[in-house]
């Protein structure tokens, strides 16, 4: 007999209403971070407006000494793909830029990313394309989660998504699969592990007021990737562009709410159709 796979535990309504309010300061933060994306600002401006914010709003940057990482941001620059140390880099115009953002407050992680494009170069169609088909199969790998689904779900949404708008849009898409999304709460990395592609075997069972970060991670290119030598950055072996989004989302009992969204994903959630059902707001 086939093994269906544990049912994950999910988490009372006061302690994901606990976990919206740390939500709402990484999403503020990263609309601020986003406002703030120019030609010729630094790396490591981006990373002081977010630190700012975040303990402004009484809460404490996830990032800063996890693991001994040195800021609060992880600013990844072109093809940088996660983890990125803010620093003396300027941008510049076209550049393509993802910010990953983390905050405790009371306790609870909120945790999510988004990627831009630095203003004032001429369009790029190809990595307009990337980062917002990265953004899409963000919100089609959310879309599928449900009590009783498959946490696998969410990997072949992804991947079912980004093929779909390779054929469409003659591209090839990399999706990075060293890395992956997990769940969340009062650790900001927790069970389980969650690959952002396709994945055959026994998966676990969502349940009613599970909360996980979902982050799909792809490329212009080959989907290998190295760290260098700070130990932290990630970039694409073939230097192809990467596109990086994620945003913490909580499975309740009629659909889901999309924690670090200002809107709670209501907007993200009908593209992907999927229904928006908040706790309270």
């Amino acid at each position: 007999m086939l093994r269906r796979g544990k049912r994950l535990p999910g988490k009372t309504p006061e302690q994901v209403l606990a976990m919206r309010r740390a939500g709402l300061v990484v999403a503020r933060t990263l609309e601020a971070v986003g406002q703030a994306l120019a030609p010729g600002r630094t790396t490591a401006e981006l990373d002081a407006v977010a630190e700012d914010l975040i303990r402004g709003d009484g809460a404490v940057p996830s990032f800063k000494g996890y693991q001994g990482f040195p800021a609060s941001l992880c600013v990844s620059v072109n093809e940088e793909v996660v983890h990125g140390i803010p620093g003396e880099r300027r941008l510049e115009a076209g550049d393509l830029v993802s910010v990953d953002c983390g905050a405790i407050l009371d306790g609870w992680h909120g945790d999510a990313a988004r990627s831009w494009v630095v203003p004032g170069a001429p369009a790029d169609t190809a990595i307009d394309a990337l980062v917002e088909d990265t953004r899409l199969a963000m919100w089609h790998g959310i879309g599928a989660l449900r009590p009783g689904g498959r946490v696998f779900d969410i990997g072949d949404a992804i991947q079912d998504l980004l093929e779909e708008r390779e054929e469409e849009r003659g591209l090839t898409y990399g999706l990075v699969e060293d890395y992956g999304g997990h769940g969340i709460g009062r650790e900001m990395h927790m069970d389980p592990w969650i690959p952002m592609f396709s994945s055959r075997g026994t998966s676990d069972r969502v349940s009613e007021g599970l909360t996980v970060a979902v982050e799909p991670m792809v490329t212009l290119g080959s989907a290998r990737t190295r760290t260098l030598s700070d130990d932290w950055t990630v970039v694409t072996t073939d230097a192809s562009r990467a596109a990086h989004w994620e945003n913490t989302v909580a499975v309740t009992a009629d659909g889901l709410w999309v924690l670090t969204e200002l809107d709670g994903g209501a907007a993200g959630l009908a593209e992907a159709g999927a229904r928006y059902a908040p706790l309270g707001d």
